[in-house]
């Protein structure tokens, strides 16, 4: 844990001195959102933007470091603290790609932007189905349907299945960078997979309790 707490807060930190170091050489307004097609379709002010990310990873930071610590379930990180620590590691890595990805649009580097942060999205959703496979009851992290919160066989079987779904959604998305309907076909399996999951939980639970 003190391990990936130093690398966290080291990508947070350089995620503060990338924005102030580019901050000079941005134009005021800057480019933030692109459509499916990659074309530009919203601005922000650039100092907004530059403060934003690295606050916004400041934050999350702070929020996955006191989640276990109030989490009533608190003993059962110790059985996944090394994808736990992995997950906020990728996750502070994803923003930061992102926020370095933008910047550098934004100074004349031309490369598709969709394209970047889907691949980053694909690697994000595919860890997430690692992390699903070996987190146990908690209150903060995971697929967390009553059924799942209040048997404990329940909750491992349905984050067998969520792991094997995310992954296989990782690679969907990842086959689908290329695709100028990656961001619809992602989140229709996202969907999916969620409503899979709820009812799987509940279906699982009616097998194990007999109500």
């Amino acid at each position: 844990m003190k391990k990936a707490l130093i690398i966290s807060i080291l990508i947070v930190a350089l995620t503060y001195l990338t924005g102030f170091y580019l901050y000079s050489q941005e134009p005021t307004i800057i480019a933030t959102h692109w459509g499916a097609n990659g074309q530009v379709n919203g601005y922000t002010n650039k100092t907004f933007f530059t403060l934003f990310m690295p606050t916004l990873s400041l934050f999350l930071l702070l929020l996955l470091i006191i989640m276990p610590k109030i989490d009533p379930l608190k003993k059962n990180y110790s059985s996944f603290q090394k994808e736990y620590d992995a997950f906020a590691i990728l996750i502070l890595l994803f923003f930061y790609l992102v926020y370095l990805a933008v910047l550098l649009y934004n100074l004349g580097y031309g490369f598709n932007m969709t394209q970047i942060i889907s691949l980053a999205l694909a690697a994000l959703l595919f860890y997430l189905g690692i992390l699903l496979g070996n987190a146990k009851q908690n209150w903060f992290i995971g697929i967390r349907t009553p059924w799942t919160l209040s048997n404990k066989k329940v909750w491992n079987k349905t984050h067998a299945l969520g792991g094997k779904l995310f992954k296989i959604l990782g690679i969907i998305a990842l086959i689908g960078v290329l695709s100028k309907t990656f961001l619809m076909v992602t989140i229709a399996f996202t969907i999916a997979a969620a409503i899979i999951l709820v009812i799987y939980s509940y279906i699982e639970f009616r097998k194990e309790t007999g109500k």
